[in-house]
């Protein structure tokens, strides 16, 4: 590998990492690089494309030598040694339902949920202990603010299962989970697509079962889990669990294979199906899904095993999904790496099927390289077909033509796509370019062939070259004591090859091409690959022009011209409220096209903020200008075709937000269509409501001088004797309260939803914006309209 390549992160996390596995470090779908430690759990952000007056709180690398481009992180973490840890003998005082050790606090596993679970619209992390599950939210700020334990799962199962009575052993070996994962959001192919959660939560207990449950969200009574299922599959403990990814079985049909691995060596499946009924009556604005009602789940057990048992034990287990066939199931055990996947039907003459049987090489790079090391991490490269795997002793191993015929050795098979100089990806030049990155990272103390960097986890930065892994430097020879507080260990991304242009585009445009809204993930973290290679000065001349002409293709078809509200034909009810929550949630984040809007304004952003020739960043504005002015318009409209729906429903309360958001469609430059739509809009609601004309201006108050400020600007507003203020992004109401939330991706700030304000009333938000469709409209808007990414409160 080439020396000169740089090193983007070095920094130094002070902690222990007591089980390193291919889930220490994981990406979720908001974008934070989640780290598990032995007592906290840390969550670092990337500053790829997040535009906050608040810097990255750790910029600068170890040295001023070590990268020639560092990269910003914000980070924060929850600590669980905090946690107290059931006392499983005031259960029940059998000797098979002791666990020892159970009182020094280890977190054994955490896994993610899809985002826009929580209260705020983001994801929710499942921490595992010693067999007690807690769950896990943000509060205002997610990047550095605090973390906050929502509920103890474990409480939820010891109290269902000691209801009936007595416990016995077996019951409480039931309730002491040993693994945990948590599936993606499935696409039933519905647009828009709707705001149910269809995800799943597996736990793996010592009794050998494995239970279903459902995130139900917020009750009166608090965050609860619901469960699905309980199978009884095994005598023996269920170590790993795997979710593969949800596939289209039929119409409203999704099906998935959870995985498990069993303490004797052996694995077999559960075939998970999901139908979503759609409802016969619907009685709000749109179709909406009840989770018990039209949510089906169906689980069946595959009778025969994937790998029969052999008493060894499981390292890794973990799915690998690759465009145009069968995921496949990588199964890591000391010293061999197993492979499987599901005939494909009709089966494909150049993708394999069944088992596959690797022997892991040793690659010497240290005292400590072993080919019985655990592994730490998996990253698939598609446009290579290449399966990167890494080891805790610090080795990187390539599995070459991993969808047709794997090999440790490149083999003659030609790429569909073929990349110059793809065959130097080696298992031992990965191996050599990780030991020359671990020695550049420590340029305080000489290292030799007796230090060792230990690597807990890696993880994959762009899906592509650049790898993120952290590890620790150990000396294996020497046998003194070293005391936690001592260890530190150092997160470290840097990329091992450099791509060429035309496969960085292609990523960028199949990445724009191939995003679906129904999984939630968030726009920054689908597009940190990008802005990592266009934040490349180096090549940002050659990049920009092409990527513009990427994002400036032909735009996709405005379906907000489809949607159709009902009518609501009687006064204002509580149910109308909720059902027009509900409708506002879904058409603002369920359409694929305003998504891929979304992210092609990010890059045209991004390009716009970096590019320092005029001309180029002339062109950059208007593309820019040009899917603002979309998003705008379709947002709008969605907005208009409510409140023609809701006529009936206003009040006078109502009126000003109606009239500026007729206003807004009224503007130059708006489709001739929406400003139709916009003025039989004020022409029902002057029949309808009876208007006051000091409200029929449109004039707000300046919060500082009480001079009258016209609605001109929808960004901002400017009085007469020149005070500025922002405008909320969703309302353009005038923002004078400290009651608001600012968007990472584009610093576009709103007002905050009344039930995330600490204040008892609404007191708070301008007198015109009290109203019952704007309050309804800011719980709605959970992520930014403009931009796709989430809010945060910097106050």
């Amino acid at each position: 590998m080439p020396p000169q390549l740089p090193i983007y992160t070095a920094f130094k996390v002070p902690t222990v990492i007591t089980h390193p596995s291919e889930r220490c470090l994981q990406w979720t779908d908001d974008g934070q690089l989640c780290l598990a430690t032995k007592s906290a759990v840390y969550i670092f952000t990337p500053d790829h494309g997040i535009n906050l007056s608040t810097p990255a709180e750790l910029k600068l690398p170890l040295g001023d030598d070590v990268s020639e481009k560092p990269l910003g992180w914000y980070r924060t973490m929850f600590d669980m040694s905090r946690i107290p840890e059931r006392m499983w003998a005031e259960i029940c005082d059998d000797w098979g339902a002791i666990t020892f050790g159970s009182l020094d606090v280890s977190v054994r596993a955490v896994t993610c949920s899809p985002s826009a679970l929580s209260s705020r619209g983001r994801c929710v992390l499942a921490v595992l202990t010693a067999h007690e599950v807690t769950l896990w939210e943000a509060t205002k700020n997610h990047l550095q603010g605090e973390w906050s334990m929502i509920t103890n799962l474990t409480d939820f199962l010891v109290e269902k299962f000691t209801r009936d009575g007595e416990v016995d052993t077996s019951a409480v070996l039931k309730v002491q989970t040993t693994s945990i994962s948590w599936s993606r959001q499935p696409d039933f192919g519905v647009l828009p697509s709707p705001s149910v959660d269809a995800s799943i939560l597996a736990l793996g207990s010592r009794g050998g079962t494995v239970a279903l449950y459902r995130f139900c969200g917020y009750q009166v009574e608090g965050p609860r889990m619901e469960p699905i299922t309980l199978s009884k599959l095994s005598e023996q403990w269920i170590t790993h669990l795997a979710w593969s990814p949800w596939a289209l079985a039929g119409e409203n049909h999704c099906a998935a294979m959870l995985a498990y691995a069993v303490a004797d060596g052996g694995i077999a499946l559960l075939r998970v199906a999901q139908m979503l009924e759609v409802p016969l009556v619907s009685t709000g604005f749109v179709t909406e899904y009840d989770r018990h009602e039209n949510l089906h789940v169906s689980v069946e057990p595959l009778r025969e095993l994937v790998f029969i048992p052999d008493k060894r034990a499981i390292t890794a287990l973990q799915w690998i999904n690759i465009t145009g066939r069968n995921p496949i199931l990588v199964v890591a055990k000391p010293g061999i790496v197993h492979l499987w996947s599901l005939l494909t039907f009709p089966s494909s003459p150049t993708h394999w099927h069944g088992t596959r049987t690797l022997m892991v090489q040793i690659q010497k790079s240290s005292v400590g390289s072993s080919s019985l090391e655990t592994v730490s991490g998996f990253s698939y490269v598609a446009h290579r077909d290449i399966l990167i795997i890494t080891f805790s002793d610090g080795s990187f191993h390539a599995i070459h033509s991993f969808s047709v015929e794997p090999s440790w050795m490149p083999s003659s098979y030609v790429p569909p796509s073929p990349v110059e100089g793809a065959e130097t990806i080696t298992s031992e030049a990965l191996t050599q370019a990780s030991r020359a990155f671990f020695v550049r990272a420590s340029p305080d103390a000489g290292v030799d062939y007796a230090d060792v960097n230990r690597t807990s986890g890696s993880v994959s930065y762009d899906s592509c070259s650049t790898m993120t892994w952290i590890y620790e430097a150990l000396r294996s020879s020497d046998f003194s004591y070293k005391h936690e507080a001592k260890h530190e260990c150092v997160l470290l991304t840097a990329p091992f090859w450099s791509p060429d242009d035309e496969t960085i585009l292609r990523m960028a445009q199949e990445t724009l091409a191939g995003t679906h809204c129904a999984t939630r993930v968030a726009p920054m973290h689908l597009l940190r690959p990008t802005l990592l290679h266009l934040g490349n000065t180096g090549r940002f001349a050659q990049l920009c022009p092409r990527l513009l002409e990427i994002v400036n293709q032909t735009l996709p078809p405005d379906d907000s011209r489809a949607i159709v509200i009902p009518q609501c034909t009687h006064g204002l009810r509580e149910d109308v409220k909720l059902h027009l929550r509900s409708s506002f949630k879904t058409h603002f984040s369920g359409w694929d096209t305003l998504l891929q809007l979304q992210m092609r304004l990010s890059i045209a952003d991004s390009c716009w903020k970096l590019c320092e020739d005029p001309q180029m960043r002339i062109e950059c504005g208007k593309v820019a200008q040009q899917y603002l002015g979309e998003i705008s318009h379709r947002v709008l409209r969605i907005m208009v075709r409510h409140l023609t729906a809701i006529v009936m429903a206003l009040t006078p309360v109502d009126i000003p937000f109606v009239l500026r958001v007729v206003v807004q469609s009224l503007l130059p430059g708006s489709p001739s269509d929406l400003s139709s739509e916009a003025q039989a809009l004020s022409d029902r609601v002057k029949a309808v409501v009876e208007i006051d004309p000091n409200i029929a201006g449109l004039h707000e108050v300046c919060p500082a001088c009480h001079i009258g400020v016209p609605l001109q600007d929808i960004t901002q507003a400017t009085c007469l004797k020149g005070h500025t203020w922002a405008r909320c992004s969703v309302t353009s109401f005038i923002l004078s309260t400290s009651m608001v939330r600012t968007c990472i991706g584009c610093s576009r700030k709103a007002l905050l939803p009344v039930s995330q304000s600490q204040a008892k009333d609404d007191n708070w938000m301008p007198v015109a914006a009290r109203s019952w469709i704007v309050k309804e409209l800011l719980e709605a808007v959970e992520r930014c309209l403009f931009c796709g990414n989430s809010f945060v409160g910097l106050v």
